[in-house]
């Protein structure tokens, strides 16, 4: 196979992962009134705080970004 054709077969396969990766954790807050309550009540041992925060809708890079907020207390270092 020529180089070239390589070269720009790798550069569509990374950029379709990226916009995969990109939509799925931007993707719209899909769960249900229940589902955020059940979360909210399994957060209450860290805090009012964080189990109102499962209340909202967030996108899935929100929740994680908040899981490692969580995880290092603010501090990332």
């Amino acid at each position: 196979m020529n180089k070239n054709v390589v070269i720009i077969l790798t550069v569509a396969v990374i950029a379709a992962l990226g916009f995969f990766a990109f939509a799925a954790l931007n993707a719209p807050d899909q769960r249900s009134g229940f589902d955020k309550v059940g979360d909210a009540i399994s957060n209450l041992d860290e805090g009012v705080d964080d189990a109102a925060r499962e209340l909202e809708d967030r996108t899935p890079l929100e929740r994680m970004g908040d899981n490692i907020e969580d995880a290092t207390d603010g501090n990332v270092e």
